[in-house]
């Protein structure tokens, strides 16, 4: 990837609301990212939410927020919280991190 194409990527924070944990969302929201070269990471959140930050071309991350929105077929989603969010360092793959 070029210098320029790195310039123009966008990066958001979401925070996914309903049934969502136990439910392989993490592990289908890694496979999504990766399917579409995004970047960043996901983790639960001990009031129930999945979280996670993408890092992508915006074409790619409009798709998968929209994805996300549905989720894996055992999940129920009732709403998804989006936010732009910085950049900063680039990353290099889609990791699942630990619950906070």
């Amino acid at each position: 990837m070029t210098a320029s194409s790195k310039e123009k990527q966008i990066a958001v924070r979401l925070v996914i609301h309903g049934f969502v944990q136990g439910v392989n969302y993490r592990r289908w929201l890694q496979q999504q990212a990766r399917d579409r070269e995004i970047t960043g990471w996901t983790r639960n959140c001990s009031n129930g939410t999945v979280e996670a930050f993408l890092q992508g071309m915006p074409r790619e991350v409009d798709d998968l927020v929209r994805a996300c929105r549905h989720g894996p077929s055992m999940a129920r989603v009732d709403s998804v919280h989006t936010e732009p969010a910085d950049c900063g360092k680039p990353l290099d793959d889609f990791s699942i991190e630990a619950t906070v």
